[in-house]
């Protein structure tokens, strides 16, 4: 028989036994997860007791396998989920050599020949997967070193977004690495492929096994090596066909503004919670297949008793028994780190910033779209400010007014009393067709007392004295140590912390390139698409704060409150305070799960907005 047909056929074998196979594996799983939940809960609470910090952010708790404490932990619990799979390989294999037609009969019997073995097959386990990992250990040391020496020069979403030939070379060695290792697997595992065998229906010891199994596969070894790399392209086909089913449906559930995130919530628990099922089942039947590839090397033929028929009925009532206390222990684990969860504060201590007002639904820069910013409670009020030919400092976005009203008029070219004539406000609607350009004086009087003002230092290579005008203005105002400014131009953002080193002052980035923790300022406004946790994390460190814009869809929101951004500028500050209150009835996996649904590709139809740049 060639490859292929062994496989498919130990596929079909597997489906063949599904209901039992799944049941099995889906309990050992469960089992484990009991036991991993309220684990992790307890890991994350010490990681509380131990920080600086009285809460924890969701984007600290994400970021705690980057500590040591959580790499042991992640360790830790890799190496349970290994052990996981080898008992349940090794229920997988008994299950093929319990004899008789009753599913559950032969169930009981592979579990009690692996209860009857379970020490040495833990010490078994045990020996694998430390093998595993020291096999793996020097490859993982040279794929970071490899790392450190090409790709630490700078921040890490610039390989990923510009690829320099350092990134390339990088991937190419790193990926060369990994395919040597995987190579290696593919060989050494093909030898131990009878250890477990031997230990679990020969008796040889787990030490003994792993030689003894290499000397029974001599010869016989790239017969089954040809056999799994098949048997995983057609797992990886299943995987990959219940994920794109699952992400299909994900696409296609409606979501609103209206009470969206919690909607989201729930279609995202229900959804994970099948797609993970789906998953589970395809493990379940890929092991069994596996099992049973396998099996078609052993040797000696070892059968396992199964109970009598007339025993039947009292097998079925003590396997309910045990599916019923393994139903309560699961929930009890799950419940328990539900509880260890919540014991962990987290607080989402972030500002609204409303992007040159409420600019989605006011227009732009207008004093309308200020004074409705205001009123939605914006904790800022983010505007543009340009200088005129008569040198005015003025509250606009662009070199001209094209955009907003259909004239040809360069700010620079400008006087007050020309742009007096301009609406600026009736291409959003004729009700506000008085609005006209505001002084940034206008803005600042308006906003004393209610809210702090984010001022853009806009540049089009005829500024003259843009900074100190700024100056001059606020200071007149009595607004000092009420605004912040920020420009795309870093010469500026330096010249203004050198005129008024007091001011907070940062940098504004469409890109994320380089180390941007490195840069002058007391923050960063970045793109929400550059933000990632890594970078959050180390403009943070630095001292600095993170602002992301433009966030107007509430799951993306959510998201960046959960990274850890200090700032959302947003054209729908209302929105924003929704989120917020609407988190904070959330426990903290709830917010976690809301993360992932974002991540997984949901989102909330939102309504278009003519221009999201800073």
């Amino acid at each position: 028989m060639s490859a292929l047909a062994t496989s498919i056929a130990a596929y079909k074998a597997a489906l063949s036994r599904g209901p039992v196979i799944i049941g099995l594996y889906l309990g050992l799983r469960l089992a484990i997860y009991a036991v991993l939940a309220p684990l992790l809960g307890l890991l994350l609470n010490l990681a509380v007791s131990l920080s600086d910090q009285s809460a924890l952010t969701d984007q600290d708790i994400a970021g705690f396998l980057l500590t040591p404490a959580g790499f042991i932990a992640a360790v830790a619990v890799l190496a349970l989920v290994l052990l996981v799979e080898v008992l349940g390989f090794a229920l997988m294999a008994a299950l093929w050599r319990a004899g008789g037609t009753d599913r559950l009969a032969s169930a009981r019997a592979a579990l009690l020949a692996v209860v009857r073995r379970i020490r040495p097959l833990i010490a078994f386990a045990v020996l694998f997967v430390l093998r595993v990992l020291v096999m793996a250990l020097p490859f993982v040391l040279a794929g970071l070193l490899v790392a450190w020496l090409l790709l630490s020069d700078y921040d890490i979403n610039y390989y990923l977004t510009e690829m320099p030939p350092e990134a390339w070379i990088a991937g190419g060695v790193i990926g060369l690495i990994v395919l040597a290792l995987v190579v290696l697997l593919l060989i050494t595992l093909t030898g131990w492929a009878l250890a477990l065998h031997l230990v679990l229906f020969e008796d040889v010891t787990p030490r003994r096994a792993f030689a003894e199994s290499a000397t029974r596969m001599s010869g016989r070894r790239f017969r089954l090596q040809r056999e799994v790399v098949i048997w995983l392209a057609v797992r990886i086909v299943l995987v990959t066909g219940v994920g794109m089913i699952a992400t299909g449906i994900l696409h296609l559930m409606p979501l609103r503004v209206e009470g969206g995130l919690r909607l989201a919530l729930a279609l995202t628990l229900a959804l994970v919670t099948i797609w993970g099922l789906a998953n589970t089942a395809v493990s379940a039947l890929a092991l069994g297949a596996l099992a049973h590839v396998i099996n078609g090397f052993v040797t000696k033929d070892v059968r396992l008793e199964t109970a009598p028929a007339r025993a039947a009925g009292g097998l079925r009532l003590r396997l309910k028994w045990i599916g019923a206390g393994l139903a309560a222990l699961v929930a009890l684990g799950f419940w328990s780190a539900a509880a260890l969860l919540d014991e962990i504060s987290t607080e989402d201590d972030v500002e609204i910033i409303a992007h040159r007002g409420a600019a989605g639904s006011r227009p732009e820069n207008t004093l309308a779209s200020m004074e409705k910013a205001l009123e939605e409670g914006a904790d800022w009020v983010e505007i543009d400010v340009q200088e005129t030919a008569d040198g005015q400092v003025v509250v606009i976005h662009d070199s001209d007014y094209m955009k907003l009203s259909g004239v040809n008029l360069k700010i620079w070219d400008a006087t007050l009393e020309e742009l007096a004539d301009i609406d600026i406000g009736g291409w959003f609607d004729p009700a506000y067709a008085d609005q006209r350009t505001p002084l940034l004086r206008d803005v600042l009087e308006l906003a004393k007392g209610r809210s702090k003002v984010l001022i853009e230092l806009k540049y089009y290579g005829h500024d003259e004295d843009l900074e100190n005008r700024v100056i001059g203005v606020v200071k007149e105002t009595g607004m000092v140590g009420e605004i912040a400014t920020m420009s795309l131009k870093y010469p500026a953002v330096k010249k203004m912390l050198k005129l008024e080193p007091d001011w907070r002052t940062g940098v504004l980035a469409a890109t994320a390139v380089g180390n941007m923790a490195g840069l002058d300022g007391d923050f960063v406004a970045l793109s929400m698409s550059r933000a990632t946790p890594w970078l959050t994390n180390s403009i943070q460190e630095a001292g600095k704060d993170l602002y992301v814009w433009t966030v107007n869809d509430p799951l993306e929101m959510s998201k960046m409150i959960s990274m850890g951004a200090n700032g959302l500028i947003t054209d729908e500050p209302a929105l924003a305070r929704q989120v917020l209150a609407i988190r904070a009835g959330l426990s903290t996996p709830e917010r976690l799960v809301l993360w992932m649904s974002e991540e997984l590709g949901l989102s909330i139809p939102a309504k278009e907005y003519r221009d999201a740049s800073p």
